[in-house]
């Protein structure tokens, strides 16, 4: 069974085949889903997401998801396009100019700080703002943003992002609230594994928490590949009751307090 049959949807931020969105992509297709795929302008050229809209039969809208205007165009276009409102949307967006830059967390050049604000946690809100008042989710619909566990615990080199992180999973929570009132649409953050993509292999250190967090968690790093899973079904008609939650899928490492892995690992 298509479990997406007949649904229509947005996934923002796909750029290469590393990116979990870009497997939400192929996922969603193979579920049967009818989706437009967008991303920033600069973002369209650095990527390869035309090789992703001729493997998925979709169509690419540029947009800048700080940008208001191009959002309620996106969503406009977007709904014209499929031949109806839509069932789900991903927002997979995040960048740090401070971390992009080598600026430590303690010595932060705020301009770039507030424009990292804005790309990666700001613009799920405008995301959300936009899709609520030109009313293009169909009610039961199920939109999911991406996170991290820095949102709740200290990663050093993460920076700047944290913050953009714990602002991004209240949203989730607060305009959760409004739209499931009005039109029953679920709105959730998955806080994933360490994941290697290019954004995320931008981190410093980034190979040394890969690996810590994969000798901590019972079950090992979730994949790329399982994240994409678990957004198809936080799409479906099975998650209909989910909602307003920060959903860790991270093989058991948000609770675990040590391993013996990482035991062996200090006493060897």
């Amino acid at each position: 069974m298509k479990i997406l049959e007949g649904k229509r949807g947005l996934i923002f931020g796909a750029l290469d085949e590393k990116s979990i969105a870009w497997k939400v992509a192929l996922n969603a297709h193979e579920q049967g889903a009818k989706f437009v795929l967008s991303n920033a302008p600069i973002a369209l050229r650095m990527g390869k997401i035309n090789e992703l809209a001729e493997k998925t039969g979709s169509r690419v809208i540029p947009a800048d998801a700080t940008s208001v205007d191009d959002l309620n165009k996106l969503f406009d276009e977007s709904v014209k396009l499929l031949g109806g409102k839509l069932d789900f949307v991903l927002h997979s967006i995040g960048m740090s100019v401070n971390v992009r830059k080598g600026r430590e967390y303690t010595d932060q050049n705020y301009d770039f700080t507030i424009k990292g604000f804005d790309v990666s946690a700001l613009s799920f809100h405008k995301v959300l703002q936009s899709a609520w008042k030109n009313e293009s989710m169909n009610d039961y619909g199920s939109i999911v943003a991406l996170s991290y566990i820095a949102a709740q615990k200290t990663f050093p080199d993460y920076n700047d992002m944290a913050e953009n992180k714990a602002y991004l999973e209240s949203i989730a929570r607060s305009f959760g609230y409004h739209f499931g009132n009005r039109n029953k649409v679920r709105i959730n953050t998955i806080s994933q594994s360490p994941t290697i993509t290019t954004a995320g292999s931008g981190v410093k250190g980034f190979d040394v928490f890969f690996n810590y967090a994969d000798k901590m968690s019972p079950l090992g790093n979730a994949s790329a590949e399982d994240c994409a899973n678990f957004c198809i079904a936080l799409f479906s008609d099975l998650t209909k009751s989910v909602t307003m939650q920060n959903i860790f899928h991270d093989g058991g490492f948000s609770n675990t307090g040590i391993s013996e892995d990482l035991i062996k690992e200090f006493t060897s």
